[in-house]
């Protein structure tokens, strides 16, 4: 079966020729897919009847299958997809009250890096997803939204998964994202745990796309306890490569803080936190932490939050606190799977 998701206008151009059927019948299945966002042949209307049964016969609309779906008393759907070999991961669609609606999506099934917080870390690694799996993600929410009349307008490259450790196809999916479901760069978030020479290379792309950075402590010695990527690329040469990318691009950088209670929401961490990124084109994204089964930390108090930014502020480093969407459906990375794995265990 050909993907459909998978092939470009000119691919199935050459496919439709091959069939016997005239050039600008692709263009209007292109149509169907990408600016109506319909998922049935059978509602593509201005498609012929024996066309649209050869599609159904012949083709397929992506690989990804539903293995379990969470919906949240706060709007966000988490779904559990099943990969052809079995594999699983996760993706998530988040509404907010200003009508944004943001995909976080995964490049990865499981993932390498082994962030001591992060459940999708704490599962280890299986393989890189192609374009193809992670481009249709996103298409799967697009396509879910227009049922509902509505749009999917973000998109952040932040579910299972390292995307610059799957650099090509990442980039492959951001570009396919910005072309073919009109998702504006400013609109797409990539977020790393810091691997220094993709942050260069990503920097050489041209793009307007957001860079977040997984930071979470603000020495050495504490961010290599939490994220192990630290050792090979200490906080100097991350800041030195986040510097590089805002001088080529001209856009501020995000930094991603799990508050953890009583470890990195402090006082102490704050002032070290203000001293390392003083003077820097940023923003402090603080996201209070998502308990896991495999770390044994809490998520900050407002007060502590509060009290956090507010030393921040004095040294003129923006932050804010992430609102926090599907918690009691365990929205946090790999928690999903966590679930379903222990459930089958």
């Amino acid at each position: 079966m050909l993907n459909l998701y998978g092939m470009s206008l000119s691919e199935i151009e050459v496919l439709f020729e091959r069939w016997g059927e005239a050039k600008y019948r692709a263009r209007q299945l292109w149509e169907w897919l990408y600016d109506k966002r319909v998922f049935d042949f059978d509602a593509m209307t201005n498609l012929p009847k024996a066309l649209r049964i050869r599609l159904a016969a012949e083709t397929t609309l992506g690989v990804l299958s539903i293995a379990a779906e969470q919906s949240s008393y706060d709007g966000t759907v988490k779904r559990l997809y099943r990969l052809p070999d079995g594999q699983l991961i996760e993706a998530v669609l988040m509404e907010y009250d200003d009508d944004r609606r943001t995909a976080c999506i995964s490049t990865q099934a499981g993932c390498v890096m082994g962030c001591v917080f992060c459940a999708t870390g704490q599962m280890g690694f299986s393989r890189h997803l192609s374009t193809e799996e992670i481009f249709e993600q996103a298409v799967h929410f697009a396509t879910y939204l227009a049922e509902k009349g509505e749009r999917l307008s973000n998109v952040v490259l932040m579910g299972m998964g390292e995307p610059f450790h799957n650099y090509e196809a990442s980039l492959a999916a951001i570009h396919r994202l910005m072309s073919d479901l009109g998702i504006g760069a400013r609109h797409i978030t990539v977020s790393t745990v810091g691997l220094v020479p993709e942050i260069r290379r990503f920097a050489e792309e041209g793009l307007q796309v957001r860079l977040a950075i997984s930071l979470h402590a603000a020495t050495d010695e504490e961010r290599a306890a939490l994220l192990p990527v630290n050792k090979r690329w200490p906080l100097a040469d991350l800041l030195d490569a986040c510097n590089y990318y805002i001088h080529k691009t001209g856009r501020r950088v995000t930094f991603e803080w799990a508050a953890i209670a009583g470890e990195n929401d402090t006082p102490e961490q704050a002032h070290a936190l203000g001293r390392l990124l003083r003077g820097m084109v940023c923003h402090v994204n603080i996201i209070p932490l998502n308990p896991t089964g495999g770390y044994s930390g809490d998520p900050s108090s407002n007060a502590a939050l509060d009290e956090f930014i507010a030393i921040l502020e004095g040294y003129g480093v923006n932050a804010t606190v992430r609102v926090r969407r599907g918690i009691d459906i365990d929205a946090g990375c790999g928690q999903l799977k966590a679930k379903i794995a222990q459930q089958g265990e």
